[in-house]
């Protein structure tokens, strides 16, 4: 090894050390702990893949997965719609567009916890301000957080909150559409709606590629917000997600190779959605130059 080496190394150092000891060793582990009966407090016995069978047995398991899938079929699209929606105005040429992208971008900030808590009082069947709202227009007012048919879209709808992060990426991609082609449409007496169809949406396909693949496993990941405001994932396990029964398997029945193994599905399910939505986006995505 020359010293030009031994130096490069050097200062690749710190991150190769990190890398080992904080991502390869951790994942390496929990594939070795998913194949183990492990409690944490006692060695693991390596069972084979005894995990992965009872998981299919597991009738909390599909409950869960069920409930995962049905959120992320509303709060997905929703969400990226909402973010387009927002990017779209405020990329416009308005006097202090600033501060209205500040103001959009800023409910993102909010730490998770509050912001269940804050959501709590929110979506209160009797005294939250979401219903008060709704009576006075005259629509009904459901009890989100005891319906079983409300408290998955309840959850959607407040993901909304979160669109900002979204919605900045979009405003930049906004932001590379060519000014010309805009004006060669205008010319053409293309309206607003075709604008945004024949060409905007196209040059920012390749940006709602990377938030689509994002926002799937964001969705599928959903934690700390239906655990803080829906305990034991009630009303009747309607809010009990993925992530909720691989913590409780992990942390509160101490059965640690069960919940790797839970973690490994995961994975697998998110690797395949991404697959196909790059698989998808072979015809539909359009990248400048490409």
């Amino acid at each position: 090894m020359n010293r030009q080496t031994r130096t490069a190394l050097l200062f690749a150092s710190p991150w190769l050390i990190g890398f080992s000891v904080f991502l390869a060793y951790p994942v390496a582990a929990s594939l070795y702990y998913s194949m183990c009966d492990y409690s944490v407090l006692r060695p693991p016995v390596w069972i084979g893949t005894l995990n992965f069978r009872n998981l299919i047995k597991d009738e909390v398991f599909w409950i869960s997965l069920k409930n995962t899938a049905i959120y992320a079929g509303m709060a997905l699209p929703l969400g990226m719609a909402t973010a387009i929606a927002l990017a779209l105005l405020l990329n416009t040429k308005v006097r202090g567009m600033t501060v209205y992208r500040t103001i959009f971008f800023l409910p993102s900030l909010v730490p998770t916890i509050p912001l269940a808590v804050l959501w709590l009082w929110v979506f209160n069947g009797e005294h939250g301000i979401l219903n008060e709202v709704l009576r006075r227009v005259g629509l009904p007012a459901p009890n989100w957080l005891s319906d079983t048919a409300w408290s998955k879209p309840a959850l959607a709808l407040m993901a909304l909150w979160g669109a900002g992060n979204a919605m900045v990426i979009y405003l930049a991609g906004l932001q590379d559409v060519p000014t010309e082609m805009y004006e060669a449409a205008e010319l053409d007496g293309a309206g607003w709606w075709a604008r945004t169809r024949n060409v905007t949406m196209p040059f920012l396909s390749p940006v709602i590629l990377f938030n689509g693949i994002m926002g799937i496993i964001g969705t599928l990941q959903v934690f700390a917000e239906p655990y803080v405001m829906f305990p034991g994932g009630s009303p009747a396990r309607s809010t009990y997600f993925y992530t909720m029964y691989l913590f409780d398997n992990a942390f509160i029945y101490h059965k640690m190779g069960y919940a790797c193994a839970m973690g490994w599905i995961m994975f697998l399910i998110i690797l395949v959605l991404t697959l196909v939505a790059l698989r998808i986006s072979e015809k539909h995505v359009h990248y400048q130059g490409g």
